[in-house]
């Protein structure tokens, strides 16, 4: 094996996102001859907010290699000491040290070793967090002795702070990709430098709601700024969309980086 292939799957939003992954990661992992497989978790449980140990389990054991997160992995509080004892369920690095969980992790993909970075961006979110790109030099002094195939899961709200956290670490690692804001980019490239870049890998759930949620409640929150409580869309057609990414792996460097999306109409439930 000189290259190995890894998908990286978007936010997977509540039931519908679960339903999607469990129908459709089987073929793409065939199709895209993927030797791995990253999903950001972080909106997995049922009411669309942070991610359960059951629901944990359940994607380690459809083949999931790690598990990214973002601003609510908090949500579920029986996921704090799941945490600590699962080192491939990921927080964002520049949280406190004092968090549990770690923001970064090494598996072995073959004979390889392969490190996966969770970090958050904090442009327009609400979590007063280290700066990570301090925190992403720091991690790479170790990393970097340990693999040169490094994939980054930058979960922020803007695209320009996406861009910029890539171009930083263009060349440093095989992959930057976004997620967060549950919309797909078009923008899948390998920078310059040999770094495979996408803004947003977009999410897995309902089609027509939106970022997952049932669109009338959204809408009513967006006209009145009144305050309500979202719920998940679990009505078709659905989506779920996300990258593969080939990387060299005497380099560490990317080969190539495909967008994946897949629209399913057929009722799930």
């Amino acid at each position: 094996m000189s290259n190995i292939r890894v998908l990286m799957i978007g936010d997977l939003v509540g039931p519908a996102g679960i339903k999607m992954f469990e129908k459709h990661i089987g073929s793409l992992k065939e199709k895209y001859k993927a030797d791995a497989i990253i999903v950001n978790g972080e909106n997995s449980a049922d009411n669309g907010r942070g991610i359960t140990p059951a629901i944990a389990d359940h994607f380690f054991e459809m083949g999931v290699n790690v598990i990214t997160t973002g601003n609510h992995i908090w949500a579920q509080k029986k996921i704090f000491p799941y945490i600590v004892s699962q080192p491939n369920l990921l927080r964002p690095a520049n949280y406190p040290s004092k968090c549990p969980g770690s923001g970064s992790t090494i598996i072995n993909i073959g004979a390889y070793k392969v490190a996966v970075v969770n970090l958050q961006g904090r442009v327009f979110m609400r979590e007063q967090l280290d700066d990570p790109f301090k925190t992403i030099e720091s991690l790479l002094q170790y990393l970097k002795h340990q693999t040169d195939i490094i994939f980054v899961d930058f979960h922020a709200e803007t695209t320009a702070e996406t861009a910029g956290i890539a171009l930083f670490l263009d060349g440093q690692v095989s992959a930057v990709v976004g997620t967060h804001t549950h919309i797909q980019t078009a923008d899948a490239r390998v920078l310059p430098g040999g770094t495979a870049f996408m803004t947003d890998l977009g999410m897995g759930g309902s089609l027509n709601s939106m970022i997952g949620m049932k669109k009338d409640i959204m809408i009513h929150h967006l006209r009145t700024q009144m305050p309500v409580r979202f719920e998940v869309d679990l009505e078709p057609p659905y989506v779920m969309s996300g990258a593969c990414i080939e990387v060299d792996t005497q380099t560490g460097q990317a080969l190539s980086i495909e967008a994946i999306r897949v629209v399913d109409d057929q009722g799930l439930f």
